[in-house]
């Protein structure tokens, strides 16, 4: 007998980091009019990543979530951010010198070092690594599946901003500097990319904490608010679902408030690093 319910973990909460702060939220889950079972959250201690499991019975269930954050983020000019020597990285950081699910680094090894291995290390590499997928992979829907990955993608140049990050994060690895998969939101965004949605972008590890980059050159990486992290988009769904469901894409608004001074402070683009790391895993 088939079970009538469905179990999701969901993750589309902003991250808490030093550098980034959730000053109030409000998250609730409603089987039509009626409230849907407690949901049982979990906060990830590396990542700081925070999980929601529920389950649902039959029907509709809407999920509703609203936070007002403040990013500081930490800034440095990238001559002073420097690429660390693999012996000299923390221990929570190797694993993301590792190939994984969608960022077949060890296959992209011998094409990564004959495009950027005699490049000055540093922050200038990561950008032209970053640079060189904006410029060879073209942004397109409806080009690429949940199968698709780094190899596919280097290979049709073409796809979203999860393809786009998978091919960065495996070049980065395939010339050992640790990167790491991130999920957000995008504030600043071109309108006709289409409405406000979840994004992809890339966080690499230089100096002693995660800089941000985004690849696929549709976000301004000031805007991007951080919701989880990981190796790829294997473990960073911002929901996994358990059971047979019929799903509306996500509705996603966001605005720019004012500070405590009443300064409404909008991202921009700019050449500095940026980071909402902190420093901390």
């Amino acid at each position: 007998m088939l079970d009538p319910t469905a179990d999701f973990i969901l993750n589309i909460q902003p991250a808490y980091t030093r550098q980034q702060r959730v000053l109030g939220e409000q998250l609730s889950a409603t089987h039509g009019t009626s409230f849907a079972p407690a949901t049982q959250p979990y906060t990830d201690p590396l990542t700081q990543a925070r999980y929601i499991r529920l389950k649902a019975q039959t029907g509709p269930l809407t999920i509703r979530h609203e936070a007002t954050v403040d990013i500081l983020h930490y800034v440095m000019q990238p001559q002073y951010v420097h690429e660390i020597p693999v012996a000299q990285l923390p221990g929570h950081v190797l694993t993301y010198l590792y190939p994984s699910r969608y960022c077949e680094s060890d296959r992209l090894h011998q094409f990564a070092v004959g495009q950027f291995g005699l490049l000055q290390q540093g922050y200038g590499r990561v950008m032209a690594i970053c640079k060189w997928v904006q410029q060879h992979v073209n942004f397109k829907s409806n080009t690429s599946n949940g199968m698709t990955s780094a190899c596919d993608t280097i290979v049709s140049r073409q796809g979203v901003c999860r393809d786009f990050a998978h091919l960065m994060i495996a070049l980065c690895r395939a010339v050992n500097i640790p990167a790491r998969f991130a999920t957000g939101l995008d504030y600043g965004a071109d309108p006709v990319l289409g409405p406000p949605d979840f994004h992809a972008y890339v966080e690499v590890w230089l100096g002693n904490r995660w800089y941000l980059f985004d690849p696929s050159g549709t976000a301004i990486p000031m805007g991007l608010l951080r919701i989880a992290t990981s190796h790829d988009a294997a473990d960073a769904a911002f929901a996994t679902i358990f059971g047979a469901v019929q799903s509306e894409a996500p509705l996603i608004r966001y605005e720019v408030v004012a500070n405590d001074q009443g300064v409404l402070n909008m991202p921009f683009h700019t050449a500095d690093a940026l980071s909402t790391d902190g420093g901390e895993a």
